[in-house]
């Protein structure tokens, strides 16, 4: 049964005409439900309004674009190893990729991994589709940072292949670098403040993270030095920084990573819990830094 032109009619009508005006929109909207409804519905109904075609082809593009980046650095080794999969499958779960996206993810997959794969071309066309945005580039470019680095050291033939991204995206190879260093120390950052917890008692899902952390820094107690470096690298500072300038990177850092900036610039829903997590560590950073300085 349709009743939206019903709906809208009623609602229209009332805020230009009151009650007599929601009963000739009643009237009115009565007739399109019998009439156009069915043509309007083919044509998307008014959930056009709200989610166009290009977002969701540009959002196809993203997840196509990750996932066969992710085949193809796993590739580079070589042989794709079980581990490989695991990580694509864990970053799939974490962006809470499901259904047919889920499958087109783990099929771009696949294609990355084919020794002819187009990676160069691939890049050129989702960077034409985002329209050079820098900002959903870089995320984009921190994401596939993340899977590639989580659970094990680059080899040198992925970062190879890391660095034929960035430059195909427009990032020089120190802007890699300090990305690639940037990841290392959130992740000290955020498993170190976990591990701190988890020996308070506050264990809840800290466990995962104190393994992190301790892969990452080995047997060594996280120190308070330690987590002050990570926290400078974090904002993209140095100790001897005013704090005219901590003040002035972190709001560079959290005006790229905020959720609800990321998501008007057409990231996926899906990838913004990750930017929520980069900017919740921004915060964490500037909260330390700023309370050591003491302003």
């Amino acid at each position: 049964m349709q009743i939206w032109g019903k709906v809208v009619g009623v609602l229209l009508g009332f805020m230009f005409g009151r009650i007599a005006g929601a009963v000739l929109g009643l009237v009115v909207g009565h007739i399109f439900d019998k009439t156009y409804s069915k043509d309007f519905s083919d044509n998307g109904g008014f959930a056009r309004f709200f989610t166009t075609t290009d977002d969701i082809k540009q959002q196809a593009v993203f997840f196509h674009s990750l996932f066969s980046a992710l085949g193809h650095i796993a590739k580079s080794d070589g042989k794709v190893t079980e581990e490989d999969i695991q990580i694509a499958s864990a970053l799939m779960d974490e962006m809470s990729l499901s259904g047919d996206v889920r499958l087109e993810a783990q099929q771009a997959f696949r294609d990355g991994k084919q020794r002819d794969f187009a990676i160069v071309e691939m890049l050129q066309q989702f960077k034409e589709q985002c329209h050079a945005r820098r900002d959903v580039l870089q995320i984009y470019l921190e994401i596939l940072i993340q899977a590639s680095c989580t659970h094990k050291k680059l080899s040198s033939a992925q970062y190879t292949v890391l660095e034929k991204v960035a430059k195909a995206l427009g990032f020089r190879r120190v802007e890699l670098d300090f990305l690639i260093i940037t990841f290392e120390a959130e992740q000290r950052f955020r498993s170190g403040r976990a591990n701190a917890n988890y020996q308070r008692g506050d264990k809840g899902q800290s466990q995962q993270r104190k393994q992190r952390h301790q892969q990452y820094s080995g047997a060594q107690a996280y120190s308070v030095k330690a987590e002050l470096e990570d926290a400078y690298k974090i904002l993209g500072i140095k100790e001897s920084d005013a704090p005219a300038i901590i003040k002035k990177a972190y709001r560079r850092q959290m005006s790229l990573h905020h959720p609800d900036k990321m998501a008007s610039k057409g990231l996926p829903a899906q990838a913004l819990e990750l930017s929520k997590q980069k900017a919740q560590d921004i915060q964490s950073a500037y909260e330390l830094v700023r309370k050591q300085k003491g302003f």
